[in-house]
């Protein structure tokens, strides 16, 4: 009986064996995975990333070899720790630090131990890696930025986290990644495809070889080179002229959507996120609270758009057929509501027509416009859903669709948003005046306006702007080849453009003219406000001017706000114009006009009030209480190389 008993114990361990190895070699259909085989070493091999061209075939991002040393934590042995922190440049508590991190990351895959050493420490170190078990260099690449502009355009790379290995399996721990701007955007073009070499290992732990003769290891595939729409010399005048001050400029080719210049000011050196001071000058620039120079100011920064708004209620009236442009409207500096002064308004001759309305700039005159559109239907909701809907057409009050990371969307209230703010039905037109010359609720990007120009510029449509011209191989999203159109019908444009036009013919842009361009544009002055300790205290306004050249078949749309910068054709106006011939031209002939915007700072232009008197709260100049009451702890910045770098050193808030 124990015989049999043993007998059968033995055929059922040999069935139960039998039946296993049938299951994993014939019926199970699970694939056998390398990446999961403790025994073998998986070593990648980083690709070139590809390289990055302006509009005219400039290389503005190449890549420059960098050596990452390796930890593989169960594979370490016993080690000189202070030899080796010595040649690593680093401490025995970061060390310590850095080895407990991978090790619970995990202790038999490779983590980044000190990445990015540069060709002098790899040499030394190379030498003396026998040395150390565990431990060995990876080569891969960086970034080499040939420019010093553009880096709200170009962005950065940096290591990915522990949520972008979760949510993207492809990444593994030490992995560079695009973080901002074009690296970010076009991430999966330009970072190319990761080789990969399989070691196998006895059961010492020792690379006896290639797993399989090198069957399965894999040859790194490069990443496409991309050639973006931005002109770079166009580029890096825009950040010229924006030397000491604050703001945004964008430009667009209106005939076809492509982004032209996108400045932003403050800015910084795209190479000071390079290498192994990356993090520490990131950390710097990303604490700067004042300056802001992380903050795209043509995507991001929403302003109220001021006096350009005024020809997006021009084409409204005319589309809802409540004005016309021999309408005229008297003026008597300002906008009067019975008795009481709703705007007011700078001197002009008056009565003004459509024409005269836009060249002038009369508030009165778009106040009338405004409440004409709104008061044409019973509801005021239902007007006021009409208007937004019309003017989000051009692009306002939404995301554009850029392929660009960051942005906002601005705001064009509805009806709704007034039955919030007042209650249902319990406002009407006299309430929100402010809408008609681009003050109150409304609020635009730079990006934005610079696309509303290009609307109007090209007779009712625009394409959806765009950074990328070109991919090595592939074509371009369809997006941005079909053109948007608005609500406003095509033959309401020409009274307006011709406004436009004679804005620089007889208006607020007369002294601004292009000898041999023909300019459409329109000035603005937004109110600035602060609060402090509650009080609404009205500051320097900001320089806001929107244009488009030439007048027929345009060939850029431009955009500028210059915060605290007066009013439109001081700093703006003057920018803008300069912009347009640089491009077109390709030259600067007003010389004077170009000296007078270099050397003229706005770098501490919000501690003056409106007036231009000398302010104080308390005894305390604005500077002072802006930086206790609105900045709170302002870190200032250490480090002199990235002082200079960041090119303003403007101690102001933010303001809309």
């Amino acid at each position: 009986m124990r015989k049999l008993l043993l007998l059968l114990t033995v055929v059922t361990v040999g069935l139960v064996f039998i039946a296993r190895l049938f299951y994993l070699q014939v019926y199970n259909k699970q694939a056998y995975n390398l990446f999961e085989d403790s025994a073998i070493k998986k070593v990648y091999d980083y690709p070139k990333r590809g390289y990055v061209y302006d509009r005219n075939g400039k290389l503005l991002v190449a890549n420059q070899p960098s050596y990452d040393v390796m930890v593989i934590p169960r594979e370490v042995e016993p080690l000189d720790t202070l030899e080796f922190c010595r040649l690593l440049k680093i401490s025995k508590d970061d060390f310590k630090k850095t080895y407990n991190r991978a090790k619970n990351y995990s202790p038999r895959l490779p983590s980044v131990f000190v990445p990015q050493l540069s060709k002098t420490d790899y040499a030394v170190l190379q030498e003396k890696m026998r040395k150390f078990k565990g431990f060995y260099i990876q080569k891969r690449f960086l970034r080499d930025y040939r420019t010093s502009i553009g880096a709200n355009v170009l962005g950065d790379i940096g290591e990915v986290n522990q949520r972008i290995i979760e949510r993207q399996p492809y990444y593994k721990m030490g992995d560079l990644i695009g973080k901002q701007g074009v690296e970010l955007s076009y991430e999966n073009i330009l970072r190319g495809v990761k080789g990969i070499k399989f070691i196998q290992k006895d059961r010492f732990n020792k690379n006896i070889g290639p797993y399989k003769e090198g069957r399965y290891d894999t040859l790194p595939q490069p990443g496409k080179d991309i050639k973006i729409t931005i002109d770079s010399d166009l580029q890096q005048y825009g950040e010229l002229l924006m030397t000491n001050k604050r703001g945004g400029i964008v430009a667009i080719d209106p005939s076809n959507g492509e982004i032209l210049a996108l400045v932003s000011a403050p800015s910084y050196n795209p190479n000071i996120l390079v290498g192994r001071g990356r993090s520490k000058n990131f950390t710097q620039l990303f604490r700067d609270s004042i300056a802001k120079p992380l903050f795209d100011r043509g995507l991001q920064a929403q302003y109220p758009p001021g006096s350009p708004f005024k020809v997006i209620n021009a084409l409204i009236g005319l589309q809802e057929g409540v004005i016309n442009t021999g309408d005229k409207v008297t003026c008597r500096m300002g906008y009067y509501y019975g008795s009481r002064k709703l705007t007011g308004c700078h001197h002009h001759k008056s009565p003004v027509d459509m024409n005269n309305g836009i060249a002038q700039s009369c508030n009165a005159y778009f106040v009338n416009a405004y409440r004409k559109i709104v008061d044409k239907y019973d509801d005021a909701g239902n007007a006021m859903n009409t208007w937004a809907k019309h003017a989000k057409s051009f692009g306002l009050g939404n995301y554009l669709g850029y392929d660009l990371p960051v942005g906002q969307k601005g705001r064009i209230p509805d009806g709704d948003y007034y039955d919030r703010a007042y209650g249902d039905n319990r406002w009407g037109s006299t309430y929100i005046v402010s809408n008609a010359i681009g003050q109150g609720e409304v609020e635009a990007t730079p990006i934005q306006l610079a696309n509303m120009a290009a609307a109007i510029g090209n007779r009712g449509y625009y394409y959806t702007p765009h950074i990328i011209k070109d991919i090595e191989g592939e074509t371009i999203d369809t997006k941005y080849t079909t053109p948007k159109y608005t609500t406003i019908d095509k033959r309401h444009f020409e009274p307006v453009i011709q406004g436009m036009f004679d804005v620089y013919n007889k208006g607020t842009a007369a002294t601004l003219r292009i000898p041999g361009i023909d300019i459409c544009g329109k000035t603005g002055t937004a109110e600035n406000f602060i609060k402090i300790d509650s009080v609404k205290t009205q500051l320097t306004d900001h320089s806001i001017f929107v244009a488009f050249a030439p007048k027929d078949n345009p060939k850029i749309a431009i955009a500028v706000f210059v915060e605290n910068g007066y009013w439109g054709s001081r700093f703006a106006g003057r920018m803008a114009s300069l912009m347009i011939e640089k491009y077109i031209k390709g030259e600067i002939t007003r010389t004077d006009m170009e000296h007078w915007i270099l050397t003229h700072s706005l770098e501490n232009e919000y501690a003056k009030p409106y007036s231009g008197e000398p302010f104080k709260i308390n005894g305390e100049t604005t500077l002072q209480v802006v930086d206790k009451v609105v900045a709170d702890k302002v870190e200032k910045l250490e480090n002199d190389d990235l002082s200079n770098s960041i090119r303003i050193n403007a101690n102001q808030p933010n303001q809309k």
